[in-house]
């Protein structure tokens, strides 16, 4: 993926960074593989504020893609690699032998004209999915199962990847994008390669009207509130908030949020910090 640096021609270019889109070939979508998308503006059922700093934007069409990669044993060629409003990612349009057409999440390096395919016995090669007991050690791979024939889960934003690192009985050992050490049902679908877009994090927005176009509304610090507003509201000038905490004082540093018990901590073998290794079963 390239950046595009704009020259300071108004205030708005003067920081902006974006993306150069020169891996996507078209800018119309496939119309059989669109259907709206419906915007809540934070707003829940009952019509109350959930979630703060939501609304407006630019209206989307939510484009539908193949996460199981379910059509095996047909080979599909590489038709388009688009731009995706709704994901980090881009995603590309393959057509199969049978006439039908689908989107993909699109891996680094995949061009137009490629073949891919998905099954058991294809070969590990960008863009194919295949069981990862069928996948040779150090394979980088995305779009993971966690259960068979659930479809895609892990590893589907932009740049990320698992790498295959070991196979036991039952279970594929992945080293996940936060550096934690999983296990995986070896009979899972995986998509061999690193997904596109990886430099889709050094972009910089160069103003607030494009946060506003992604439906981005302004966010105030806490420690700029008053007492009854925030936790870390209140004081003389530029006094400390102290401790960085949510607005219902949740804090935001050294407090664990994941659940004790939960049903996969025995497929965890080191947590993303290296620190904590779980039990062994």
């Amino acid at each position: 993926m390239a950046l595009r640096k704009f020259k300071p021609v108004t205030a708005g270019t003067r920081w902006r960074i974006g993306n150069a889109y020169a891996e996507v070939t078209t800018n119309v979508p496939e119309h059989t593989l669109v259907e709206p998308k419906k915007r809540t503006g934070g707003r829940n059922s009952s019509g109350h504020l959930s979630m703060r700093y939501r609304g407006g934007g630019h209206k989307k069409k939510y484009r539908i893609v193949d996460f199981k990669r379910n059509k095996k044993d047909i080979a599909a060629k590489v038709v388009s690699i688009e731009y995706d409003p709704n994901r980090t990612a881009f995603i590309a349009l393959v057509e199969y032998t049978d006439g039908e057409k689908r989107y993909i999440i699109a891996p680094q390096g995949l061009q137009v004209g490629a073949t891919i395919e998905s099954g058991d016995n294809v070969a590990p090669e960008i863009g194919n999915a295949l069981q990862m007991k069928n996948m040779p050690l150090g394979t980088n791979v995305h779009n993971i199962e966690m259960q068979p024939g659930q479809g895609g889960k892990l590893a589907r934003s932009a740049g990320s990847s698992a790498q295959l690192t070991n196979k036991e009985e039952k279970y594929a050992v992945l080293k996940m994008p936060s550096g934690e050490l999983r296990k995986v049902l070896i009979n899972c679908y995986a998509t061999v390669g690193v997904v596109s877009n990886s430099d889709h994090s050094l972009q910089s927005m160069g103003k607030a009207g494009r946060n506003r176009w992604k439906g981005i509304k302004p966010r105030n610090r806490g420690v700029a509130m008053n007492p009854v507003d925030h936790p870390m509201g209140g004081g003389e000038g530029k006094a400390s908030g102290g401790q960085p905490r949510s607005r219902n004082g949740q804090y935001s540093r050294g407090l664990k949020t994941r659940t004790k018990g939960k049903g996969s901590d025995k497929l965890i073998i080191q947590r993303k910090n290296g620190s904590k290794l779980s039990t062994q079963s």
